[in-house]
C-alpha cells in the first residue's frame, strides 16, 4: 500500500522558505537501510520517520541524505505539524516523541507549534585547529555545545557574509558549526545565526532547531532576557522563538505543507 509522504517547510509561514523536511508516518518499523535510502532519495536536510506506539506516543527517527542524527528540530516541528494537520493528533493535545535524545514534546499554541527539547549549554574553550580559518571569521567567543561548535562574531553582517570552506569544516570532530551574533538594532529578532554541517552531508542547513538548544542558553545569559527571538540567516531563512526553562529549551515556530505524494516502494 502506498505511503503518504509530506513535504513541510518548517520555522516559517511562507512556502519555499524555512527548512524543508520530508515526513513519513509508517504503520510499522522499517529497516534502517530502507530509511537511509528514502532519505537519500528525498535529498533534504532531514527526513523524519514516525511509528505510533501503543501508548499514543510516537517513535521518531531522523536521517540526512548520509547519516542518522540524534536530534533534529525542524523535522520534529514538521512531524508535529503533519500529525495535527491530518487529524492524527488532537490540536489541543500534547504529542510525545521517543527519540535517540530522549522524550521530546510538541503542542499547539494558535498557529505556532512549541517543541520541548533538551538544553545544550555552551562551554567556552579554545577552537579546534583550523576552525576559524575554515569559517573565515574573527571570533569574539568560541565554545562547544553537546555536538556543535558555537562561534560568536561581532556583527550580524559578519554572520551573513560568512563563506566557509566546507571541505575543511567537514573534517572537524563535531556534527556542525554555529556562527552567531546579536541582531542589528531595530530588527524584529534578538540574534542571528547560520549553521554549517558538511560532515553530516549538509553544507548549510536552512533553519536548525536543534542548534537553538545551544543558541538559546548562550544568548539568554548574554542578553539578560528570556524568551528571545532568533533568526537563522540562511538564503531561505527562518524564525524561532526560544525560551529557556532550566535544562529544557522551548522552540516555537510555524510550518506549512507544500507537497503530498505517494511512496510506492
Amino acid at each position: 500500500m502506498p505511503l503518504v509522504l509530506h513535504t513541510v517547510d518548517a520555522f516559517t509561514d511562507t512556502p519555499f522558505t524555512g527548512n524543508p523536511a520530508a515526513v513519513l508516518v509508517l504503520p510499522a518499523p522499517r529497516e534502517d537501510d530502507w530509511m537511509r535510502r528514502v532519505a537519500r532519495e528525498m535529498n533534504l536536510s532531514e527526513t523524519a520517520f514516525l511509528v505510533r506506539r501503543g501508548d499514543g506516543a510516537y517513535d521518531l527517527r531522523w536521517f540526512t541524505p548520509t547519516v542518522e542524527v540524534e536530534l533534529c528540530g525542524h523535522a520534529t516541528l514538521a512531524s508535529a505539524h503533519v500529525l495535527f494537520e491530518t487529524g492524527a493528533a488532537p490540536v489541543d493535545g500534547i504529542l510525545r516523541f521517543h527519540t535517540k535524545s530522549g522524550e521530546l514534546r510538541a503542542r499547539r499554541a494558535g498557529r505556532t507549534i512549541v517543541l520541548d527539547f533538551p538544553s545544550a549549554p555552551v562551554a567556552e574553550g579554545a577552537p579546534s585547529d583550523g576552525l576559524l580559518e575554515a569559517l573565515g571569521v574573527r571570533a569574539v567567543f568560541v565554545g562547544r555545545a553537546r555536538s556543535d561548535f558555537l562561534v560568536e562574531v561581532e556583527t550580524a553582517a559578519e554572520v551573513r557574509a560568512a563563506a566557509p570552506d566546507h571541505r575543511r569544516l567537514g573534517a572537524l570532530p563535531v556534527r556542525g558549526v554555529i556562527v552567531t551574533a546579536p541582531a542589528d538594532e531595530g530588527e524584529e529578532w534578538d540574534v542571528v545565526s547560520r549553521f554549517f554541517a558538511p560532515g553530516s552531508g549538509i553544507d548549510e542547513d536552512p533553519v536548525t532547531g536543534s542548534a537553538h538548544c545551544a543558541i538559546g542558553p548562550h544568548w539568554v545569559e548574554r542578553l539578560g532576557r528570556n524568551p528571545i527571538t532568533a533568526r537563522q540567516a540562511s538564503p531561505r531563512g527562518g524564525t524561532i522563538g526560544v525560551t529557556v526553562r532550566g535544562d529544557r529549551v522551548e522552540l516555537a515556530g510555524e510550518a506549512v505543507t507544500v507537497m503530498r505524494s505517494e511512496l510506492l516502494v
